[in-house]
């Protein structure tokens, strides 16, 4: 391949070398529209094994099975599945860097199976195939009607190089050391990546790299686009030799395998500017990425960036930083697409974590307003950065993700083994990987792959869902619940309704837009299918819907046969907008003997309410499950015979909270249970002690919980979407007189305290926030997914990180009194880090894999 190489830096264009097979199928094709594509992303090396043959090179690297090792997926595995990614509804694969890569890094003890640690940027990594292998593949897609896209990296190379604490800005050479841990090789084997020791003046003066030491603050502009992410050698990408280097090495990609598009790593950690000319360059000898594709004859090559930011709710600051990567440096040459992190977000929060669903309608209106051509934002709801969704949220509320990124504009993306219902972030589907379980997972009968192919070809059926704009019609501002958008595209409408409860909710005076009478055409339902319905006289819609319910319609012509609503319900103006304690509510009914006062669209705590012989009412709102002050709620009156609702009364609810039991805890005994642990030894911990805890306080509200954890300092140096980073909380509650329980810490290797048993389980940290049932919950098990999780806030003046659980999410207990809280901390990346005798930079030192991994604990605080 060395030959390949060095033609590349040459600027030639090369044909496969003598005994390469040639494709089955065309290497170019012309390229579709995007926003009609559904793409699958897979993680090469955990796919499929199709040649056993590549999987072991000999550096250490290879470990069937190992998390953290190559387990054996390369491209022959990938192209005999294609059959079942097209099946399921797939247009595109994008595949994990296929580029030449570090192999092991004794280091981290960690290897580069993902790809995006590069050694050569023009060779294909052996444990993957050969070119021919790469080029049949592309070639396969391509005869059976699909695209590719292939994942590339600008902004670093694997770890060669770093810096200690002697480093001098002035000096590069000051500080400097190769990696002695790194295998095969200690230097990118291709030109001028290659010239990457400071300590030699020519290749100070080549300035490849920026020499600078690792990230420890994202907010600071000069060390996102310059500094070294997680010890990963950063290119300096202004260099006009690193753009034309890097114009070439991907140019080849598209040329000589045929790829269809770029996903690429890490964007935000590269200047904007840079993407106008990778793209659009005019250097004959290097030219950018979109002259290169229409000269294999695309004509509309997709670019689509990571840019991993994720919004509070009612914000859009990291969403707007996307669509400047969008926009680049002129207003139109960056980069076409952005993934859309801040939707991913809201679409956990809302789905898995029973967050009102006000936040997600409010998602999707900044997503229409913030962003120029938001058809072009591949969607997603998991990957390999993240959680999988299903590590903390149900079965059913992935469903409803789902659906909504497919009735919604953008790409939709989906992560292999979502379909199979996978809970480990790069878990392998062939027997023998990582946590298979030693199975083949490739199963079309399994019921998250046939749900997910029927809610494709909904999409794919109805151009309405990829051209079509969303309007929202109702949300809700207080709890999870209904959510109702229509999508217009044209003269043709459809309308899209979610309840995100566990519970029935009702979704009143929806006004739909429709005329008179129109008939809603079901087209699709989660789990149920969505029953046929008809709009009133005023073009309002109110509808019962089944807990999880996700429906979907078409706007038909109107019904000239519906019949008239003889009755009618009212409520009385309000008065105090705000609340402090249990309130009443009073109307008038006409032609009805009973009927429903639901608040919230709740309609397993509705009250049954009769009028007096004159239609008159009243009854009483109870509050003690609410309590924060900024939330509108709102009540009606509702008959469902009848077909009758209220118009709607808003209020809020001021309760005051009141301090049940505290307890302080010892200041610098985050060192574990024998007080022998150490922190990891990346710069971003320092010596802040983040996982020490000084103190915990618990509130109450009613029937609402809020624990207030203050530790010794909270960090946010990565911007993390909860407002804290470095620490992972696992907080554990028994509620008195409930049966069962657990006494283990899922992963944790440990237990509660003695004479404890959780029936209540909170995992968080920066960027996760999940809730547990013990039903299920063992030391290797998480227990039961539930929602909702809870509210977390943090204050960074005190050093507070502060957990609220509604009413719901404790059972909706009269008194909170014998309460049992135990609250431990450590940290977490896809799981809970490794602890090992060596503390390394994103590993916990002092002892080893089977120790627990508790850093601090709180004693058992019982509530009063």
């Amino acid at each position: 391949m060395r030959s390949t190489t060095l033609a590349v830096v040459l600027g030639l264009v090369m044909s496969p070398a003598a005994g390469q097979a040639a494709s089955t199928g065309p290497r170019h094709v012309p390229s579709p529209d995007w926003a009609d594509q559904i793409i699958y992303f897979v993680v090469t090396d955990r796919f499929d094994d199709g040649d056993s043959r590549n999987n072991d090179q000999g550096a250490g690297e290879f470990g069937r099975g190992e998390r953290d090792k190559y387990n054996g997926g390369d491209f022959r595995g990938l192209e005999r599945r294609i059959d079942y990614i097209r099946t399921l509804g797939a247009t595109t694969v994008w595949i994990t860097p296929p580029v030449a890569n570090q192999w092991w890094d004794l280091t981290s003890q960690t290897s580069g199976y993902h790809g995006y640690w590069a050694a050569n940027f023009t060779e294909v990594d052996r444990h993957l195939g050969t070119l021919a292998d790469y080029q049949q593949l592309a070639g396969a897609l391509h005869q059976a009607g699909l695209y590719l896209v292939q994942d590339i990296v600008v902004n670093h190379t694997g770890n060669f190089f770093a810096y200690d604490s002697t480093r001098d800005t002035a000096d590069p050479a000051r500080g400097f050391h190769l990696n002695p841990g790194s295998r095969p090789v200690t230097a990118p084997t291709q030109s001028p990546f290659d010239r990457n020791d400071a300590r030699l003046r020519a290749h100070r003066r080549a300035g490849i790299y920026h020499w600078t030491p690792d990230l420890t603050d994202v907010t600071d502009s000069r060390q996102e686009w310059t500094y070294q992410l997680s010890g990963l050698d950063d290119l300096n990408t202004e260099n006009p030799a690193v753009r034309r280097a890097l114009r070439q090495s991907y140019g080849y990609w598209i040329r000589e395998v045929g790829v269809d598009g770029f996903r690429v790593d890490t964007a935000f950690y590269v200047p904007p500017e840079f993407f106008a000319d990778f793209r659009f360059a005019t250097d004959r000898r290097a030219p950018g990425m979109d002259r290169v594709a229409r000269q294999t004859g695309r004509r509309s090559f997709l670019s689509f960036g990571e840019g991993f930011a994720l919004d509070r709710p009612f914000s859009d600051v990291q969403a707007r930083k996307i669509e400047r990567y969008r926009h680049g440096s002129n207003g139109t040459n960056g980069l076409p697409g952005m993934l859309n992190f801040p939707l991913y977000g809201t679409l956990t929060d809302v789905f898995a974590r029973g967050r009102p669903t006000a936040e997600l309608g409010d998602r999707i209106e900044r997503m229409m307003s913030v962003h120029g051509r938001p058809h072009g934002l591949p969607t997603f709801v998991d990957n390999h950065d993240v959680d999988r969704f299903l590590a903390g949220g149900s079965v059913p509320a992935l469903k409803q993700s789902l659906l909504a990124i497919l009735t919604l504009p953008g790409i939709p993306t989906f992560y292999y083994g979502t379909e199979q219902g996978f809970t480990e972030p790069r878990a392998a589907m062939f027997p023998g990987g990582f946590a298979s379980g030693g199975r083949d997972h490739f199963d079309p009968k399994a019921p998250l792959y046939r749900f997910l192919q029927a809610a494709i070809a909904l999409r794919r059926g109805n151009p309405v869902f990829s051209r079509g704009k969303p309007t929202i019609l109702q949300q809700n501002a207080a709890a999870s619940g209904a959510l109702a958008y229509r999508v217009t595209h044209e003269v043709t409408s459809a309308l899209v309704v979610f309840n995100s409860s566990d519970r029935e909710s009702l979704i009143d005076n929806l006004a739909t837009g429709a005329a008179a009478h129109t008939r809603l055409e079901p087209l699709f339902g989660v789990d149920l299918p969505a029953p046929p319905a008809t709009v009133g006289p005023d073009g309002a819609l109110t509808l019962k819907l089944p807990a999880r319910a996700g429906w979907v319609w078409r706007f038909t012509s109107p019904d000239e046969s519906a019949p008239s609503v003889p009755a009618s319900l009212t409520l009385d103006p309000g008065g105090t907008e705000v609340v402090t304690n249990d309130f009443t509510v009073s109307g008038q009914a006409w032609g009805v003997s009973n009927f429903r006062l639901v608040v919230d669209g709740d309609i397993a705590s509705a009250t049954t309410v009769t009028p007096d012989p004159d239609g008159r009412w009243q009854a009483q709102i109870a509050t003690s499950r609410w309590y924060n002050p900024e939330v509108q709620h709102h009540v009606v009156a509702w008959n469902e015979a009848a077909r009758v609702v209220s118009a709607r009364r808003g209020f809020r609810v001021g309760r005051p909270w009141k301090l049940l039991a505290e307890v302080d805890d010892p200041a610098g005994d985050d060192r574990g249970p024998r007080q022998t642990y150490r922190y990891p030894t990346h710069p971003t911990y320092g010596d802040h002690r983040q996982m020490d805890i000084r103190r915990l306080r618990a509130f109450g509200n009613g029937g609402s919980l809020r624990l207030d954890l203050t530790m010794n300092q909270v960090t946010a140096g990565w911007r993390p979407q909860n407002g804290f980073d470095h620490v992972a909380f696992s907080i554990f509650l028994e509620i008195p007189n409930r049966p069962g329980g657990v006494t283990a810490l899922p992963f944790q290797n440990a237990v509660v305290p003695a004479g404890m048993r959780w029936h209540l389980r909170l995992r968080a940290h920066g960027w996760s926030n999940a809730r547990y049932s013990s039903l299920g919950a063992a030391s290797q098990a998480d227990g039961t997914a539930a929602s909702p999780a809870a509210e977390i806030r943090t204050d960074l003046a005190p050093n507070t990180v502060s957990f609220i659980l509604p009413a719901e999410a404790l059972g909706e207990l009269t008194s909170l009194t014998g309460v049992k809280i135990y609250a431990t901390t450590w940290d977490y990346d896809g799981g809970y880090r490794a602890l090992r005798p060596e503390a390394e930079a994103f590993v916990m030192g002092g002892g080893s894999e089977s120790d627990p991994r508790v850093m601090d604990e709180t004693p058992v605080l019982t509530l009063p």
